[in-house]
């Protein structure tokens, strides 16, 4: 059996065209809406030592029949997104100490 870890990696493309690569941490569907917690992924290590660490917590939207991710405007809605991935991240971390 293989213990090693790969992740999911995602190559998102901004309003100017730039191309940004992400790692999911985690999926949740909550009210009916898929989200996901990306953290940028650096070609450069030493430009992840300049990151501050923060994760991105993005919505999924259909497109054209497409499937899209898109930034959550709403700051409460964030909040309650944020204790939830937060509260399994622990979960996850607490597993693998175990």
């Amino acid at each position: 059996m293989s213990n090693e870890y790969s992740p999911d990696l995602i190559t998102l493309v901004d309003d100017e065209g730039t191309e940004h690569n992400f790692e999911i941490l985690d999926t949740l569907e909550f009210e009916d809406t898929l989200y996901y917690a990306l953290i940028p992924v650096f070609d450069d290590p030493t430009d992840s030592l300049a990151d501050s660490g923060e994760y991105y917590i993005m919505e999924v939207i259909e497109e054209d029949g497409e499937q899209e991710l898109a930034e959550v405007d709403d700051d409460e809605l964030i909040d309650k997104l944020a204790d939830i991935f937060e509260e399994r991240f622990n979960d996850i971390f607490a597993e693998d100490e175990e």
